[in-house]
């Protein structure tokens, strides 16, 4: 299937490894950068969700999105170690998304509300501002949550460079999630991240404390992206050992 991803920020905070191990499941094994773990919250906008072979659907090709995740391998039967993204949750408008996303690719969606905004400049040099509320309509016995904040880009966009800490929270091409309690894998594919510096000012994070990965109050590092073309290929069951 095809994704447009635009408008989106990572925000990742440091949290030490056994805060969140036991949160995986069997089959994952966290993925840390110089002895530590990392929790990311990731607002962005959605355009051209398409499974190949349909035309745009109303309620599942464009809407908007926020999800929480870390960073793991599965290690597989011939010893490959891929590193990819599990979510902790994922939040989005739209109806059919969530449940197509529930039912097929196994993945922990929720149901919210989105408003999202981009400020234009107000003047040549400088940068927009996206202002992004999500508030999960939780369900009974659902979590309730939201995250408030405004952001924008500082500099100029740059290629993460491999061995550094850009690339180790930006450049994955797959995701893990799970089956029954079997490990699964999903496929993606995209250019380089045309990644930028950036600032935010976030008022409300209560999306980290209702998936039970709390990330206390470490100033996040902050990365922007306008927009990336996606992707994705079905889940596959990975076979470990």
């Amino acid at each position: 299937m095809t994704q447009s991803w635009h408008h989106l920020l990572f925000a990742h905070w440091a949290v030490p490894p056994a805060l969140i191990a036991d949160k995986l499941p069997p089959g994952l094994e966290l993925d840390l950068f110089e002895g530590r773990a990392w929790i990311a919250v990731v607002p962005f906008f959605m355009s051209n969700v398409m499974p190949r072979g349909f035309r745009w659907l109303r309620g599942l090709s464009t809407f908007a999105e926020l999800n929480v995740r870390t960073y793991v391998t599965a290690k597989t039967g011939d010893g490959d170690r891929k590193p990819g993204v599990f979510f902790f949750s994922l939040d989005a408008v739209s109806p059919l998304a969530v449940a197509v996303a529930r039912r097929y690719f196994h993945l922990p969606y929720y149901l919210a509300a989105i408003d999202i905004e981009e400020t234009p400049a107000a003047q040549a040099g400088t940068t927009p501002v996206i202002s992004y509320d999500c508030r999960r309509t939780a369900a009974i016995g659902e979590p309730p949550a939201r995250f408030t904040a405004r952001y924008w880009p500082t500099t100029s966009p740059f290629q993460a460079q491999p061995g550094t800490l850009d690339y180790f929270l930006t450049e994955r091409y797959c995701l893990y999630t799970t089956r029954r309690g079997t490990p699964i894998r999903v496929e993606i594919h995209h250019r380089p991240w045309p990644l930028q510096r950036a600032e935010a000012q976030i008022d409300v994070e209560t999306m980290t404390a209702a998936g039970g990965v709390p990330h206390g109050s470490e100033t996040p590092v902050l990365h922007f992206a306008k927009r990336i073309d996606v992707v994705a290929w079905p889940p596959r069951v990975v076979t470990t050992k």
